[in-house]
């Protein structure tokens, strides 16, 4: 008796397009990157649901092959392929740990690395570690003050930033560093997440405020328990991939760090490299979460509470990647002219200048371009009701506009019909009904009458703002809404309505334009 398919596997045509940004992550089991005639074949997927993809040597336009996960197999060939082609290759696992880079292998100057290695003795290590860190308090402040509208954190952090330019170890930049960071992220504690509506009874409820950066389960940052933190833990591991490719592309040493002691398993200069660029990740997740609400079903909780993201959450995360690396490039180039500079300074002082292989700045300045503009990527747009993604500048869907609508009419015709409503028009009709009582017809022009006003006044309105009129007379929207059309208000508005047209006598013209 032949066996039967427990999974039916149905072979999906190749695809040969590329996300915009050039990042192509795969995620799921049997992940496959391979070499046949000359084409790079991927295939990821998980069950039935598989992807396949064909890329030719010309105008494939992959810069970042990012693979979740550790199930599935890359060949040689194919990671000749990805150099030949200046793509990198980056393997994370599915808690967002770095486990592999690779990228273009450029060659390197031993004099570069030479300096670099002996940085912590010319103090080319502290000279750094000052622009890094002072460059990351700047960015800190101005994201407390300006968007968290929290001027005594602000006020904190630049205290601890007027110290740095005084600090005469490494020590002591750490210490300023920790102590920094501990009153920044204070400021993000009480900060709301919000979810689309049908998922809050789905909540936990540690989830709806950003809490602490530290997780309760390691006293670390590791293993986030909040959306928010598992967001920044995967994206600074995008951030650290590529500052190892910056650094290994100008020919340092991504292990040999400055600020960060010397720890196996660690790139300690590719953790130097990200920190004034996390100020810049922050800011952008700052913005989605003010933004957008997050979608419970891109979250899963595990049975000890670390909160992990799913496989395609983590594919629109992996499209910034190439973003990150350009903000980090600068910052790299920059920790490699300090090496070089002191290594001038050792040696020969008539070293060429290193060269800009990051930004091209060089070239850039000799054909007097601009510098490059680096703007973080959009998160998606999403209904307030369902989650379901909306295209941008809407709030909801049409399914969950129309209920909403009408919940909004029924909220606003209690709300007209409240107590509270129905003596505040009762005060305002009194008001009004004084002041009509109050009036004195004698006050009026004799040329300003009823006729004059019907047949002169009233139709230059027609041209006049409502708000304008609204404000002029002191009256509700609705009244000035008719008046405009054509109702004749009370006596004692006649004589500012003559003025909001421009008459101030019988002889006076009507203005054909609106007046602004």
């Amino acid at each position: 008796m032949a066996a039967t398919k427990t999974v039916y596997q149905v072979q999906q045509p190749y695809n040969s397009t590329v996300p915009r940004h050039g990042v192509l992550t795969l995620f799921g089991y049997g992940i496959q990157a391979r070499v046949d005639r000359g084409h790079l074949l991927v295939e990821d997927g998980i069950g039935a649901e598989r992807r396949h993809f064909r890329f030719a040597r010309v105008g494939h336009g992959l810069k970042r092959l990012v693979i979740i996960g550790s199930d599935g197999m890359i060949s040689l060939a194919a990671l000749r392929w990805l150099s030949d082609q200046q793509a990198a290759f980056i393997m994370l696992e599915r808690d967002g740990k770095v486990l592999a880079v690779t990228g273009p292998v450029r060659p390197s100057d031993a004099r570069l690395r030479r300096a670099q290695a002996l940085a912590q003795q010319s103090r080319a290590a502290l000279e750094i570690g000052k622009e890094l860190i002072q460059a990351k308090l700047i960015g800190q402040e101005s994201l407390v003050r300006n968007k968290l509208q929290n001027s005594t954190t602000a006020d904190a952090i630049a205290r601890f930033r007027d110290r740095l330019p005084t600090a005469d170890t490494l020590g002591l930049i750490r210490t300023l560093e920790a102590q920094a960071a501990a009153a920044y992220w204070s400021a993000w504690g009480t900060l709301p997440i919000t979810f689309p509506r049908q998922d809050m009874r789905r909540m936990p409820e540690h989830w709806r405020t950003f809490g602490t950066r530290k997780s309760p389960l390691t006293g670390s940052p590791r293993l986030a328990v909040t959306p928010p933190g598992a967001i920044l833990n995967y994206c600074y591991a995008l951030l650290e991939s590529e500052s190892r490719l910056a650094a290994a592309t100008l020919g340092l040493d991504p292990g040999i760090g400055m600020l960060h002691v010397d720890t196996p398993n660690r790139d300690s200069l590719a953790c130097d490299l990200m920190e004034p660029v996390r100020p810049a990740v922050d800011a952008w997740l700052l913005d989605w979460i003010t933004q957008e609400p997050f979608r419970r079903s891109d979250f899963f909780e595990t049975v000890t509470g670390n909160c992990r993201l799913m496989s395609s959450l983590c594919r629109r995360l992996s499209e910034a990647a190439t973003v990150w690396g350009k903000m980090v490039a600068p910052w790299a180039e920059r920790v490699a002219s300090l090496l070089w500079a002191s290594a001038s300074r050792s040696t020969k002082p008539s070293l060429h200048t290193l060269a800009t292989r990051l930004t091209q700045a060089h070239r850039r300045e000799a054909k007097g371009a601009p510098a490059l503009k680096v703007e973080a990527p959009k998160p998606d747009t999403l209904c307030r009701g369902c989650g379901k993604q909306i295209p941008r500048g809407k709030r909801y869907c049409q399914q969950c506009a129309v209920p909403l609508t009408r919940h909004n009419f029924d909220a606003g015709r209690k709300m007209a019909h409240s107590p509270e409503s129905r003596a505040q028009r009762s005060e305002t009709q009194r008001r009004q009904q004084a002041a009509n009582r109050a009036f004195n017809p004698s006050e009026l022009p004799t040329w300003l009458t009823r006729e004059f006003y019907t047949s002169r006044i009233a139709p230059a309105l027609a041209n006049v703002p409502k708000p304008r009129i609204r404000s002029a007379l002191g009256v509700s929207e609705p009244h000035a809404v008719r008046i405009q059309r054509g109702t004749v208000p009370h006596p004692r508005h006649w004589l500012a309505l003559a003025q909001l047209v421009g008459i101030n006598s019988p002889s006076a013209g009507v203005p054909p334009e609106p007046m602004q």
